[in-house]
């Protein structure tokens, strides 16, 4: 029998054992997951954490004004100024928020999660340009850079549903 590198498994060869480091990335996988279950949660009800009950979705705020209109001065504020508020847009991210949250939370569909979530903060980021505490780098990039970790080892597979789905554009 001949041994499998970990990276030359394909979608229908068993997974070995889990290692130490998909416990780590399983963890990652379940924070972010949580970070934009709970931005759903609290754009969608005013939780009175980032989004106060007067402005929540049900109550008729939208999701996007207040983070698309700050960006109103930035380089590319004109393009996500004109955003803001709109219905589709409002509907669009809550709807990316919800699916890219119980995807990774659940563990599957991680890969479609990482590059929709992937897209999703890559905006978000261009919509901050310029930063104001780095040249270049934020916490945006850097999830973004994590969820392509995720989709890359398989993440959903250790403490998620991913290993149970035979379609591997759904693990």
């Amino acid at each position: 029998m001949t041994a499998i590198h970990p990276h030359q498994r394909t979608a229908t060869t068993p997974r070995p054992a889990a290692a130490p480091v998909d416990y780590v990335w399983a963890v990652a996988r379940i924070a972010l997951g949580w970070t934009f279950l709970w931005a759903f949660l609290d754009k969608t009800f005013g939780l009175g954490y980032a989004t106060p009950a007067a402005k929540a979705w049900l109550n008729g705020g939208s999701p996007t004004t207040g983070f698309l209109k700050g960006a109103v001065d930035n380089a590319l504020g004109g393009f996500f100024a004109a955003l803001a508020g709109q219905a589709w847009v409002d509907w669009l991210f809550m709807t990316g928020l919800l699916g890219i949250g119980l995807a990774l939370g659940l563990g599957v569909g991680t890969r479609v999660a990482a590059v929709t979530g992937g897209l999703l903060l890559v905006l978000m980021w261009a919509a901050a340009l310029p930063l104001a505490t780095n040249p270049f780098l934020d916490e945006h990039l850097v999830y973004a850079v994590v969820l392509a970790g995720l989709a890359l080892a398989r993440a959903g597979e250790t403490l998620g549903l991913g290993g149970y789905v035979r379609q591997p554009y759904l693990k």
